[in-house]
C-alpha cells in the first residue's frame, strides 16, 4: 500500500507540472510565432483537453512550423502520460480484485491453537510439527504482501501487528495453547510484553539469539525461553570433548542400560571400507547398530553388505561400555582429541558456546572471525586458504564451521576439505535444506539450527511427546500409542510402515531392551521410537497421535 501511494504522488506530480508547462508553452507560442494571443486559463484548457483526448480543435490550424512542432510534441507526451497511469492506478486495482485478501483477525472460533509471531525457517520447522500432529495455529504478520504469501500457500495467518494487544487479540492469543515469538530479542521482548498485557493464563514461548537476553524476556513475562544456538555450540562441542571431560561417549540415556548415540567413522578409520558384516560391530561390542548417516542420507537398517564409508555416522544402541568399545573402533572424535587441536570457524553464539565447552575441556583451540575482538585468535576471511593455513587447519584434528551464512559454510567446507582431507569438520547450518550440500562438500557432521529450533519448540507445545534427543541428527521420542495394543513388534511392522525403529518399551517401572518380532505391545506401554525427523512425523502421522 505505500509503494502505490508513492507511485500515485509521484505520477499526479509529474501529470501537473507537465500540464502547466504545456500551457505555459502553448500561450507563449500561440502569442509569438501565431500572433493569436491567448490567456493563461485558456492555454491551461487546452492543456487539460489535450491531456484527457477531449478535443483542443479550437484553435486548428496551425500555420507556424514552431507551433506544428510543438503540438506534436505534446500530442506524444499526452500519449505517454495517459498508458503510465495504468500500471500506477488500474493494474493495482484489478490486483485487488482479483487477489485474495488476508484476514486482519481470525474468522473462526479458534481454540486451543499455537499463536506464531515468527516467519522464519525455524517457524516452519515448528509449523510442520504441528500440522504433523494436528494441532492448529495462526501466524502474525504485519507485511502485508508477506501476509498474503503465506495466505495464498495456504497457511492460517493474519495480518497484524504482533507487537500489539489489537494484533494478539485478533489472533485470540486468550483461547490458545501458547505463544511463540521468534524474531529478534527486542521483538520478541515487545511481543512478549503485549501478551502478558492481555492475558496472564497462556503461556508465552520466546527465543532468543543472545543467551544474554535470557533474562529480559523473563523479565518481560515469558514462561520458557529457549536458547537454540547455544544447544547447538554445544552439542557440536559434545563431538569434541565428551572423552576428554567425562570418559564417556556423546549419547542419550533410554534407561539405566541403554543408550544412543552417533558416532562418527574418522577418516582413515580401521574401518572404514569394510562393510557392516566384516566389520565385526556387533560380535565385538554388543553394540547394535540402528542406521547410518552417508553425506546426509539416513539409512535405516542397514544391510550387512552396506560399506562404512569415511565420514559416515553410526546411530547405535547398546550399554555405555559397548558404545566405548565401538568407539574405540571408529578411532571417532571422542576419543581421540585428548591431545589434539580443534579449530572454530566463526564467533558468534554457537561459535562461543562451541569454544567455551572445547576450552574448558582443557583442548588447544583456535578462533577464526572476520572480526578482530577479544578472543578471536586468526582474523581473517574463513573461505581463504592462508587465512586457514594460518590458524592451523592442515594439523587440526577437527574443524567446527559456525558460520551464519550456509553458503559461506558450504564453500569453507569445500576449501577445508581440500587443505586437509583427514581432519573432522562439524558445522551448523541455518536452514534443513542445506544439511545436505554441506556433506557433499565433505563435512562429517552437520546439525540444522532450524531443525534444532523446532524440536525445541514442539517439546515444549506437544504435551504426552517427550523429545529426547534434541540436538542429534535423528529424533528420539517417548511415546504411548494405543492404536498398537496387543499387537506385537511384528505385526505393527513400525519399521516398514514408518521407517522408524522402536529400540525399547517402557512397561511400569521396568524397561524393556530386549525388543523382538514377537514382543507384544501393551495399551499404557510407552514405545521410545528414534528415526529421522521425517520418519518420526510418518510414524505419528500413521499411528493417528494426537495431543
Amino acid at each position: 500500500m505505500q509503494t502505490w501511494k508513492r507511485r500515485a504522488i509521484g505520477y499526479l506530480t509529474l501529470l501537473a507540472t507537465a500540464i502547466v508547462l504545456t500551457a505555459a508553452g502553448y500561450q507563449t507560442g500561440m502569442d509569438v510565432y501565431e500572433g493569436r494571443p491567448r490567456t493563461f486559463l485558456d492555454s491551461l484548457q487546452f492543456a487539460v483537453e489535450m491531456f484527457t483526448t477531449t478535443g483542443f480543435g479550437g484553435d486548428a490550424p496551425w500555420t507556424s512550423p514552431e507551433m506544428q512542432a510543438f503540438i506534436t510534441v505534446a500530442d506524444l507526451l499526452g500519449m505517454v502520460l495517459l498508458v503510465g497511469a495504468l500500471p500506477v492506478f488500474v493494474a493495482p486495482i484489478v490486483e485487488n480484485a482479483l487477489s485474495t485478501t488476508t484476514p486482519h483477525k481470525l474468522e473462526t472460533d479458534l481454540t486451543d491453537h499455537v499463536v506464531i509471531c515468527s516467519d522464519t525457517t525455524r517457524a516452519d520447522e515448528l509449523i510442520r510439527e504441528l500440522e504433523t500432529n494436528n494441532v492448529p495455529y495462526v501466524i502474525v504478520e504485519s507485511d502485508r504482501e508477506r501476509a498474503d504469501e503465506l495466505y495464498e500457500d495456504g497457511k492460517r495467518v493474519i495480518q497484524a501487528d504482533p507487537e500489539s494487544v489489537d494484533g494478539l487479540d485478533a489472533a485470540r492469543l486468550s483461547t490458545a495453547r501458547a505463544l511463540f515469538a521468534d524474531q529478534s530479542d527486542q521483538v520478541d521482548a515487545s511481543i512478549v510484553l503485549a501478551a502478558k498485557e492481555l492475558t496472564d493464563d497462556v503461556p508465552v514461548i520466546s527465543v532468543v539469539e543472545n543467551s544474554e537476553a535470557e533474562t529480559y524476556h523473563r523479565l518481560a513475562g515469558a514462561d520458557t525461553v529457549l536458547s537454540p544456538r547455544s544447544l547447538l555450540g554445544e552439542s557440536l562441542a559434545a563431538k569434541v570433548t565428551t572423552a576428554v571431560r567425562t570418559g564417556m561417549i556423546d549419547a542419550v540415556d533410554i534407561g539405566d542400560q541403554l543408550q544412543l548415540a552417533e558416532i562418527s567413522i574418522r577418516h582413515g578409520s580401521r574401518l572404514a571400507g569394510l562393510t557392516l558384516a566384516n566389520s565385526g560391530i556387533g560380535e565385538r561390542t554388543g553394540a547394535n547398530v540402528l542406521g547410518v548417516w552417508v553425506r546426509g542420507e539416513f539409512i535405516a537398517s542397514p544391510s550387512p553388505d552396506m560399506e562404512l564409508a569415511e565420514g559416515s555416522v553410526l546411530l547405535v544402541s547398546g550399554r555405555n561400555d559397548q558404545l566405548e568399545q565401538l568407539a574405540e573402533m571408529t578411532q571417532a572424535p571422542v576419543r581421540g582429541f585428548a591431545a589434539g587441536r580443534t579449530v572454530v570457524i566463526g564467533y558468534g553464539q554457537v561459535g562461543r558456546a562451541v569454544s567455551a565447552e572445547v576450552e574448558e575441556a582443557g583442548i588447544p583451540c583456535t578462533i577464526i572471525d572476520r572480526s578482530d575482538i577479544d578472543g578471536v585468535d586468526v582474523v581473517g576471511d574463513a573461505t581463504n586458504p592462508e587465512t586457514l593455513t594460518a590458524a592451523g587447519v592442515e594439523e587440526a584434528d577437527t574443524v567446527v564451521l559456525a558460520l551464519p551464512d550456509d553458503t559461506t559454510t558450504e564453500f569453507a567446507t569445500l576449501v577445508i576439505r581440500d587443505l586437509a582431507p583427514d581432519t573432522q569438520i562439524l558445522a551448523r547450518v541455518e536452514e534443513q535444506a542445506n544439511i545436505s550440500k554441506t556433506y557433499r562438500a565433505g563435512g562429517d557432521y552437520v546439525l540444522s539450527l532450524a531443525r534444532v529450533t523446532g524440536r525445541m519448540s514442539a517439546s515444549q507445545l506437544l504435551p504426552g511427546r517427550e523429545v529426547v534427543s534434541l540436538e542429534q541428527q535423528v529424533e528420539t521420542i517417548r511415546q504411548q500409542v494405543p492404536l498398537l495394543d496387543g499387537l506385537t513388534i511384528g505385526e505393527a511392522n513400525v519399521r516398514d510402515r514408518t521407517g522408524c525403529t522402536v529400540v525399547a518399551i517402557e512397561r511400569e517401572e521396568d524397561i524393556v531392551t530386549d525388543i523382538g518380532p514377537d514382543t507384544t505391545i501393551r495399551s499404557d506401554d510407552v514405545l521410545v521410537v528414534v528415526g529421522t525427523d521425517e520418519a518420526i512425523n510418518d510414524f505419528e502421522q500413521e499411528f493417528r497421535l494426537r495431543v
